[in-house]
């Protein structure tokens, strides 16, 4: 950013660029140093002024300046922080998921369909709502609720009689008849079982209410998810019926006499699995509860695998938490692949597969500019060599700037930080004044600039030189509330 644009500051600030730094910085300069490529999944860019860009129908439409788009907002009296959303972009999402689903069952000659639901929780504007619903229409995509507010909402959003309406979260008898009054209304609406008390309660309210039950069980895996949500699955897991549950749950329908009510089995393990590994483990044990449930002569429909299809925030491309080492393409074959092997190995039907990617879907579409109104940098002044009547410290890190070269940048690093901890230490004991402490730490990050910059050849950085490096880029003030904007 720059003043009162969102522009991608390009070119960094070096005072004195060594020899190996570039004379002219360009725009596969910026696009490689802030890893554009690898995180903005085709959406966003930087254009030839410099200006970061974004594409809401990817490759596929018109590019937009966000800094012209900044300055039009300034026109019209608007002030900062503004939340820009790309609508075009959700419509985007929704397609390329439904079609990855789509392109992975004709490759996989899987028999089943894909139904996506948008979890409401992730974003509750009416308007992303309605636009996420208009654009799945022609993929019967549905809605996910997980609390009463949000179930109202979606009975009065949900249209499509071929689409699903599933119920997570906690149940009382409120939320239970009024989730049973969209069945009345021709709604498929599916209350997932996530305690063993909710079967009993939704079962009795809608014999009350003379309506045909739909309602999905949730599993407790044993296969865990990683990173941040790991807890949502596993044995510890807070939601969701053990083995044993949803043995005495199955009991229960039998008895009732509904055991057909039984429509849905889910889990879900997380709502950013960055590793597709975890993915596997858990859709094939999954798979397999959903076919045990056939042999004990029930016919669940769907199975739905929960949310957990990542975003790669930091362009990474790892299993680090904020990130995923795979694509929506791989994470669609995956999930068609493996419930469709043990399905084979087991010899049922192939279920309806649902998706509740909510963070997948809307990540990409709103983008926040915030004004910055200073910088706070490791060397604002130009470096000046030391005179012979300058304090020691401060000569011999001069002496080190100066004399730097590729063969001795190392040494130089270690020797720099030795003066700077024992400059420290003097001043700890009273025996440095604050001029000299400031010229010593103006000259040591003037040293490491150069040490890193000489870094720069495509190699791999020492792990103390990229730790410096982090160190030294500059930091941007920006007025805006984290809790307030990023909504």
């Amino acid at each position: 950013m720059s003043g009162n644009r969102c522009i991608l500051p390009l070119k960094p600030y070096i005072n004195h660029p060594v020899a190996d730094a570039p004379e002219k910085w360009t725009t596969d300069d910026a696009l490689r140093t802030y890893g554009i490529a690898r995180w903005g999944s085709g959406y966003f860019g930087v254009n030839s002024s410099g200006n970061m860009t974004v594409r809401p129908l990817n490759t596929e439409g018109a590019e937009i300046d966000l800094g012209k788009v900044a300055a039009r907002a300034r026109e019209r009296g608007l002030n900062y922080p503004l939340l820009i959303r790309f609508h075009d972009l959700l419509r985007h999402r929704v397609r390329a998921i439904n079609e990855a689903f789509a392109e992975a069952i004709k490759s996989a000659r899987y028999k089943g369909a894909y139904r996506g639901v948008f979890p409401i929780k992730v974003n509750q504007m009416r308007e992303v709502v309605e636009e996420i619903l208009d654009a799945g229409e022609p993929f019967h995509f549905g809605i996910e609720v997980g609390s009463k507010p949000e179930l109202f909402a979606g009975l009065a959003h949900h249209r499509d009689p071929e689409s699903l309406l599933v119920c997570n979260g906690y149940k009382d008898a409120e939320f239970i008849r009024t989730a049973l009054m969209g069945r009345k209304l021709g709604k498929k609406v599916i209350l997932v079982i996530e305690k063993p008390e909710e079967l009993r309660l939704a079962v009795e309210t809608a014999r009350a209410m003379q309506v045909q039950l739909l309602v999905g069980i949730r599993v407790r895996l044993s296969a865990r998810g990683v990173g941040k949500w790991a807890l949502s699955g596993g044995d510890s897991a807070k939601f969701g019926l053990s083995t044993s549950e949803l043995l005495e749950a199955v009991e229960y329908l039998r008895k009732e006499g509904c055991p057909e009510a039984l429509q849905m089995l889910h889990f879900h393990v997380g709502s950013q699995i960055p590793d597709i590994l975890a993915l596997r483990r858990a859709v094939r044990e999954a798979t397999r509860y959903y076919a045990q449930l056939h042999h004990l002569g029930l016919k669940p429909a769907y199975l739905d695998v929960g949310g957990g299809l990542a975003i790669d925030y930091d362009g990474s491309r790892s299993d680090s938490e904020s990130s995923m080492n795979y694509t929506l393409a791989e994470y669609a074959r995956d999930v068609v692949r493996s419930v469709a092997e043990v399905c084979r190995q087991e010899k049922v039907p192939h279920p309806t597969l649902v998706s509740e990617s909510g963070r997948a879907t809307v990540a990409h579409h709103s983008v926040l500019l915030v004004e910055v109104f200073g910088t706070i940098e490791k060397t604002p002044h130009p470096f000046v060599p030391a005179k012979e009547e300058d304090p020691e410290f401060v000569r011999q890190l001069s002496d080190l700037v100066v004399n730097l070269s590729r063969k001795n940048r190392r040494e130089s690093l270690h020797d720099g930080l030795t003066v700077k901890e024992e400059a420290a230490a003097r001043f700890d004991l009273g025996l440095l004044d604050l001029p000299t402490k400031a010229r010593v730490e103006d000259t040591f990050w003037h040293l490491i600039q150069r040490i890193t910059a000489l870094y720069n050849n495509g190699r791999p950085a020492p792990e103390e030189v990229q730790k410096l490096k982090e160190q030294l880029g500059r930091q941007y003030l920006c007025n805006f509330s984290v809790f307030q904007s990023l909504i």
